[in-house]
């Protein structure tokens, strides 16, 4: 597939309402978007990265010069690539996954595209709708946070998932089981928020039934995850500690978790989230796809994951109107807790010219023949 150019754009969309978590409070989402041209097909990539390396070491002007510098010319050095080719052609360049993903899946697809297939199909998809868990942030009050859980329960999500950190973690954890009961799938988020010195308050959890307690500890204290736990009966999910498949195997052949969670973004795109999953299937262990606030464009990417068939529990994928008041593609939307995984070329989903013009702070051409 010959490369004729690519495009930066730069986006800023104002969130509904402000997403807290233990590394912050997010108001807007400042997005990087990828359009790579071919001669067949255009297809679309979204970075995830933060402005900030707050989440991970990457951060998105970072990835943008990653993407600029380093992954598009290598890809047009090697003249006709294929997706078999990505992972070899990025290989020179270290770390970076958050970049190296957006590439890739611009490049997916247009690939995808010219031969019209889905994204979904191409990996080996089983389904065409995949359960919505929601995200909910950390808030000001108990009260607050019951009206939020009550909300989306009314409005069918598959699973509720809690954002945690010192001081916000047993108290509303019991508060939602009270008020709830047992019978919501519940799982709390912490964002790496504890250390090991906090295990005494984290085995109080074990106390609510939780399907999971996603990343307690630091990226890199997989050893610390594996002694938590041995302590715990909730099972520990790695979110930020999942850079790769082969860290995945190290996790699960440690026992430091018996969930994981595949965020393609940063495990540096859709075909690497596909060897993690192929490691957990191998393992035994249940995956998910999780998200990162991601537009219409990123979330049809995480569908893809979300349909393989060890993608057991449900995605952090959610309607576009969860976080924006209008997306830049057609709106993701649910119906009785489960969204549609898109069946057309490629990703399924394009932006609509409309709105992605209203949400550009500025694009960048950048020729590749």
């Amino acid at each position: 597939m010959e490369l004729e150019g690519a495009e930066l754009r730069w986006l800023e969309l104002p969130l509904r309402e402000p997403f807290r978590t233990s590394m912050g409070t997010e108001r807007h989402r400042w997005i990087l978007l990828l359009r790579l041209m071919t001669p067949e097909a255009e297809g679309w990539g979204e970075c995830v990265a933060l402005p900030d390396p707050s989440y991970s070491a990457e951060y998105l002007d970072g990835a943008a010069e990653v993407v600029r510098r380093f992954l598009l010319p290598a890809l047009a050095a090697h003249g006709d690539p294929e997706p078999a080719d990505i992972a070899p052609v990025f290989a020179r360049v270290r770390g970076n996954p958050m970049a190296k993903a957006t590439v890739e899946t611009a490049l997916l697809d247009a690939w995808l595209r010219a031969r019209n297939l889905s994204c979904a199909t191409y990996l080996g998809g089983t389904r065409t709708v995949v359960a919505s868990g929601v995200s909910i942030g950390i808030m000001d009050g108990i009260p607050a946070l019951l009206d939020t859980v009550a909300t989306h329960l009314g409005e069918g999500y598959r699973r509720i998932k809690l954002k945690i950190e010192p001081g916000w973690d047993v108290e509303p954890v019991r508060a939602v089981r009270e008020r709830f009961g047992d019978d919501v799938l519940l799982q709390v988020d912490a964002n790496a928020a504890y250390t090991l010195a906090d295990a005494d308050r984290l085995t109080v959890l074990d106390e609510f039934g939780l399907a999971m307690l996603e990343q307690p500890f630091a990226e890199e204290d997989i050893r610390d995850h594996a002694v938590l736990a041995r302590r715990l009966r909730t099972p520990i999910c790695l979110d930020e500690s999942i850079v790769s498949a082969r860290a995945a195997a190290a996790a699960i052949e440690l026992g430091a978790c018996a969930v994981v969670n595949i965020k393609p973004g940063r495990v540096g795109g859709l075909l690497e989230s596909l060897r993690v999953h192929d490691v957990c299937v191998a393992a035994g262990i249940p995956a998910w796809c999780g998200g990162m606030l991601e537009t219409g464009l990123g979330q049809a990417a995480n569908l893809a994951v979300a349909a393989l068939p060890g993608c057991t529990e449900p995605a952090d994928i959610t309607p576009s109107s969860r976080y924006y008041h209008r997306d830049v593609t057609e709106p993701i939307a649910m119906s009785d807790g489960y969204i549609r995984v898109p069946g057309g070329p490629g990703l399924g989903i394009e932006p609509l010219p409309d709105a992605l013009a209203a949400a550009t702070t500025g694009t960048e051409w950048i020729p590749l023949r």
